[in-house]
Parts: structure tokens; sequence; C-alpha cells
């Protein structure tokens, strides 16, 4: 496919932030939004990004998009979910914090809770939980992944099943319509199954856009949860899922 410039520079930043977004590409390049819709349809038919709602993401295929970049994808919307998800774990709770960037959104949301004893593979949560003095944090020992501070491993998968937990916080890097939870790291994905079967009480937390991309390892079934915490799920069959399976659905924007 022959792409324009602009087209190209789109194409440049959807590599570099992981996703874009109709209205601030307008701005940026000073046309109408129904320019950059064309321009945002033409690079989805040739399939080099795929369309999300307001807008289109670099698609994930075998590697997922780097951790600052997935920082900034739905930042506000993970707050949000971060909020919910922090607002159903009581004090002196004991948990899991999995890897991921809304899962660290969990953690920012708990700093006001007291006498919580938090188990995690994520340096980025001990690192920012670490210095409460009303917050146990216990760090799992493996390979640290140095893309994105996540500890991955068998031995990771043995540190986690020294415990049960009240609650465990977990992501997904894609949701596939038939509840397919997916990742892209098999080893980040036996220490996901193993905190799903080492908690009572799990909470799976995924903006929307993880409905729109793909990953090639499954971490389980979204039936294996007891609460889904997402912006929008708007994925019907998802939803139907979620109501024969008994699994709660919270979404922060309904």
């Amino acid at each position: 496919m022959y792409l324009t410039g602009r087209q190209e520079e789109i194409l440049a930043l959807a590599k570099t932030e992981g996703r874009v977004l109709v209205e601030e590409l307008a701005q940026r390049f000073s046309v109408t939004p129904q320019t950059i819709r064309k321009d945002l349809n033409d690079l989805c038919d040739a399939r080099v990004l795929n369309r999300i709602h307001g807008g289109a993401i670099f698609p994930s295929g075998k590697e997922n998009v780097k951790y600052d970049a997935r920082r900034q994808i739905a930042a506000a919307e993970k707050q949000a979910i971060g909020r919910a998800a922090a607002a159903l774990i009581p004090d002196s709770a004991s948990l899991f914090i999995n890897i991921g960037t809304t899962t660290e959104a969990v953690g920012e949301a708990l700093l006001d809770h007291k006498e919580l004893m938090v188990i995690t593979n994520n340096i980025n949560v001990a690192n920012r939980l670490r210095i409460y003095p009303s917050i146990e944090v216990v760090i799992a020992g493996g390979v640290v992944r140095g893309s994105d501070g996540g500890i991955v491993g068998e031995a990771a998968v043995d540190f986690i099943r020294q415990f049960k937990v009240d609650f465990a916080v977990i992501g997904a890097s894609a949701i596939d319509n038939d509840g397919a939870l997916l990742d892209f790291d098999y080893r980040e994905v036996k220490v996901a199954q193993a905190i799903i079967a080492n908690a009572r009480h799990v909470i799976l937390v995924s903006d929307s856009t993880k409905f729109e991309r793909t990953a090639p390892v499954r971490i389980g079934h979204i039936s294996q949860v007891k609460t889904f915490i997402t912006d929008r799920c708007f994925l019907e069959n998802v939803r139907k899922i979620c109501a024969e399976q008994g699994v709660r659905l919270i979404e922060t924007e309904a």
C-alpha cells in the first residue's frame, strides 16, 4: 500500500505510543476528524493498524507494545479501574498483584489502605508500596524482565504457590470473544496461573482496548475470575459469559 506522508507519521506514532486517537491527530495535523478517520480506515484496511473506539492501535502480533507506551494507553481508564478494584479490597486483606500497567494502577489506588499484605511479582508495585508502613510487601524471586520489571519463571511460580490469599489482581494483554485471557510471555502466564489457583477472590482488571488485541499464550478463561472490572465491555459474548458463569462485571464508564 502507498502511504501518504501524514499516514506514515500516524503509523510511526502508533508504533511509538501504542494508540492514536482521532481528535488528537486532527489537532496535530490541523485537519478534520473525518480526514483522520479516512486515514485510519485506510491503515486498518491495509492491516497495519487495528481500529478501536475513537482511534486505532498498533497490532500486537507476537510481541507486546513497549512498557512506556502501554502506560499511556487508556491511562485515565486504568486509573478509574484501579480505584474500582481498590474499593473491593478491605483493610487487613492479603492479596497478589500481578504484572501489568492496569494492575499497577490498582496498587496506586491502595495507598490509603491499612494493614495489607501484598505479594507481587511486579517490581514497580513493590517499589511504590514499600515506603508505606501500613502495607507489608512481599516480592517474588525469579528472572526480572528488563522491559517492565516483571518477575517471571519457575522460581516465581514456586514462590507464589506458598501462599493462599484473600484477593488476586490480575491483568491480560488480550481478551478473546470466547472469554479466553491471553498474554505474550509463557513464563509470565505460568505465574498468572499460579496466582489464580491460590486466591479466594480473583479480580481481573483490563481496559477495553484489550478486546481489540490478540496474543498467542493462553492464561485461562474469564469464568475463572470472580470480578471483572473494565471501562466498557462492548463484546456481548463476553458480557453473556460473565452473566452465565456468575462473574461480577463492573464497568467504570457505565
